[in-house]
């Protein structure tokens, strides 16, 4: 019977997880080799990945790749056992008696029936005996119930290809009956050639990698050395660029710190202008403030005058592209009046078409300023300033919650401030010249009697985010009866200043 101990060469190819030969070895990156299915559900069913022999974790799982020459290993071995395992059922080497006490004499014949081994002497009964004459003899074989068929309990001296099996002579006649048959040991030459021939193919695909591991050994030395070279030209090219960084921020620096230099001394010349300009507008403001709490006429006319028409005054003009196709416009831009003729203008985002309006030219953003308008002869008239934004296309009203603040006149005399609700003003006398003062980052929009200097309206705490337009608006001319223009009054004084960061 075979041993049940597994030889010196047998252990070097059974894994060390299953004690089974290696079935698709693969190597862990310390050296050792185990069936992949093994490895893999070992550290499936651990949380840490370690090799079962040395013991070494690994902090990452390692990518299992097959060892290609461990593998043909294996399976040139796994021939030559098989080779060896079908030689030994064919041979029929020297067998010693299975009756014999020591030391045990040769064997001549074997029984199928008692499955034992006779030497001359002990197979005297089977040849003298009636019983035992019927059982069937053959030359002396060893483990006979190994090399009988477990069904028939007859000799297994047939080779099914079909099946790739050995057979009885009973098999043959039943199951395998259409099957390729030939002899055990024909079969057993066969595969044998068949056997060596794997052999060798074996042995030079061997030599084959053996070769190919030497040229990538030698290609990875070489690639080594290359990259090597490469690497201390790499650090010279970026030794070199890092000096030219440095040369290049050195100069940079340079150049930031007087361009720096430079900002700083034309920032502190604007800082003195501004704060130059800052006093002569507390000095406007402390006079104004003045004018506020006087109580003569005369006096309080002059200061106006002074306050207002010098100091903050703006040359304004219309602005054609806005103007509804039923207003008129005077060559000069000063004068606005309404006719009943619709004219064919492009329609531009920029020009009212649904109410009869028209803005100035000039914008405002900061600071302040002032304008004059004559309205005398109009029975309606809508004055102020609006926001870029405003709606220029539908139905609006003008007061601030649509991005208006004006004073209007509606029929008999009725002025009223669109503040919203409307606030009915009650002026002294009807004034004919109107003038508009702004005060952008105040929130401040004022409404003044030029004649007689009286305060019409004043808006007060607005809150100003998009640019200023002035706004005019001279209202249907009712058959005639309200056709006198909206005239842009020069301001009349001695020097007009306009700040310049008004427009």
């Amino acid at each position: 019977m075979a041993s049940s101990t597994p030889s010196r060469s047998e252990e070097q190819f059974l894994c060390s997880i299953c004690l089974e030969v290696f079935s698709e070895p693969v190597s862990t990156p310390c050296g050792h080799n185990f069936c992949k299915r093994c490895i893999s559900q070992t550290w499936d069913s651990n949380e840490s990945c370690f090799c079962p022999l040395c013991k070494e974790v690994f902090s990452i799982r390692p990518q299992l790749k097959t060892n290609t020459l461990f593998s043909e290993m294996v399976s040139q071995w796994k021939l030559e056992k098989r080779s060896s395992s079908m030689e030994k059922i064919i041979t029929f080497s020297e067998v010693q008696c299975d009756v014999c006490s020591e030391p045990k004499l040769k064997a001549v014949k074997s029984c199928l029936v008692c499955l034992s081994s006779f030497c001359e002497s002990h197979l005297q009964p089977h040849l003298s005996a009636p019983r035992l004459k019927r059982h069937q003899l053959m030359e002396p074989v060893d483990d006979l119930e190994d090399r009988m068929c477990p069904t028939h309990e007859q000799l297994l001296k047939i080779y099914c290809s079909a099946d790739q099996k050995a057979i009885c002579v009973v098999c043959s006649a039943l199951e395998h009956k259409n099957h390729t048959l030939v002899s055990l040991k024909e079969a057993f030459e066969q595969e044998k050639v068949s056997l060596q021939q794997t052999v060798a193919e074996n042995q030079r695909l061997v030599e084959q990698r053996r070769l190919k591991v030497q040229e990538i050994t030698a290609a990875l030395e070489l690639s080594e050395r290359e990259a090597q070279r490469e690497t201390q030209q790499m650090v010279k090219v970026f030794s070199d660029i890092m000096e030219s960084v440095q040369r290049c921020l050195d100069h940079h620096t340079k150049v930031m710190e007087q361009s720096l230099s430079k900002h700083k001394e034309r920032a502190q010349a604007l800082i003195q202008q501004l704060q130059q300009e800052m006093c002569e507008l507390e000095k406007s403001s402390t006079e104004a403030q003045q004018l506020s709490l006087s109580t003569d006429p005369s006096t309080f006319y002059s200061a106006f005058n002074k306050v207002f028409r010098q100091t903050f005054a703006v040359d304004v003009t219309l602005d054609p592209d806005t103007a509804h196709p039923k207003l008129d416009l005077s060559e000069d831009l000063k004068q606005v009046h309404h006719t009943d003729v619709w004219k064919k203008l492009p329609d531009s985002p920029q020009r009212f078409t649904y109410y009869g309006m028209v803005l100035g030219k000039q914008s405002f953003s900061s600071g302040r300023f002032y304008f004059e308008v004559q309205v005398k002869g109009k029975t309606k008239w809508d004055l102020g300033v609006a926001q870029e934004s405003v709606n220029r296309k539908g139905e609006i009203t003008v007061s601030p919650k649509d991005g208006f603040w004006t004073i209007v006149l509606r029929d008999k005399d009725k002025y009223r401030a669109f503040a919203g609700p409307s606030v009915l003003l009650s002026p002294l006398r009807p004034p004919q010249k109107v003038g508009v003062f702004v005060d952008y980052g105040a929130g401040l929009v004022s409404f003044y009697d030029v004649d007689s200097a009286d305060l019409l309206y004043s808006f007060t705490g607005c809150c100003f985010r998009e640019k200023l337009f002035p706004y005019f608006s001279p209202e249907p001319n009712s058959g005639g009866t309200n056709s006198a223009p909206l005239i842009i009054s020069a301001v009349d004084t001695e020097s007009s200043t306009v700040c310049e960061g008004l427009k």
